[in-house]
């Protein structure tokens, strides 16, 4: 295991780089923005420092599992911190609803830098969910690997869900778990609100899932792939 996670975290070296740059981009662009026009959007960057986190959460759970000893309480509570927190993720794509009117003159700017931070969101929670699926695949195998990304995929989805409509957030489910699920319950008693709770769960879940298929097919798409291809022509 120690091999193979020392392997995991060289090769994510380069993609946090460029995660931690891109972050840092948008940062930028969002006080330009503000010196520019005297528009805050503040809610970009704090929405993109909680997607931070999963991923925080997942390279511990891998810290732990290369300690001589590891100690499964402290790996448990950074497993669950990192299910708890990765919705925050992918929800930055639905801040796309503080889009002003295309007829408005600063609609393109904020178009880019929602996208630009919604961007840095998925790739920050796919990152995070491609080595926690790399624990499970090593433990249980591929089956188990990808159940358990599709499965966490779903909950995410329902978080965001949560998270969007019923304007819950993450730390409510540490400090105030009871009376996010019974809003939850209240609100899903309705059958409009429960269609339209299934449907957006099942639709962006979906589009989480396909989206992680793909990028997880990129990190096994070797550079000598290309020229051994072109070779044989």
């Amino acid at each position: 295991m120690n091999n193979s996670s020392n392997v995991t975290e060289h090769r994510l070296s380069r993609p946090v780089l460029a995660l931690v740059f891109s972050t840092l981009v948008g940062i930028a662009l969002v006080c330009i923005r503000f010196l520019a026009t005297g528009r805050e959007q503040l809610h970009l960057v704090w929405n993109l420092f909680l997607a931070w986190l999963p991923l925080i959460f997942a390279l511990n759970v891998q810290r732990q599992l290369r300690a001589a000893s590891p100690r499964r309480w402290k790996i448990f509570c950074a497993a669950s911190a990192w299910l708890i927190f990765f919705p925050n993720a992918p929800y930055i794509c639905t801040d796309l609803v503080h889009l002003t009117p295309p007829r408005a003159g600063n609609f393109w700017i904020d178009l880019v830098l929602i996208l630009l931070f919604a961007m840095n969101g998925l790739m920050l929670g796919f990152v995070s969910l491609y080595l926690m699926q790399d624990v499970v695949t090593r433990k249980r195998g591929a089956v188990a690997g990808w159940s358990f990304a599709a499965l966490v995929i779903g909950l995410s989805a329902l978080g965001v869900y949560i998270g969007r409509f019923l304007r819950w957030n993450s730390w409510d489910l540490l400090t105030n778990p009871l009376n996010v699920f019974q809003h939850l319950f209240e609100w899903s008693a309705n059958r409009p609100t429960l269609e339209h709770l299934v449907m957006f769960t099942a639709l962006f879940g979906t589009f989480l899932f396909l989206a992680h298929v793909m990028l997880y097919a990129l990190t096994h798409l070797h550079p000598g792939t290309t020229n051994e291809s072109v070779r044989d022509r």
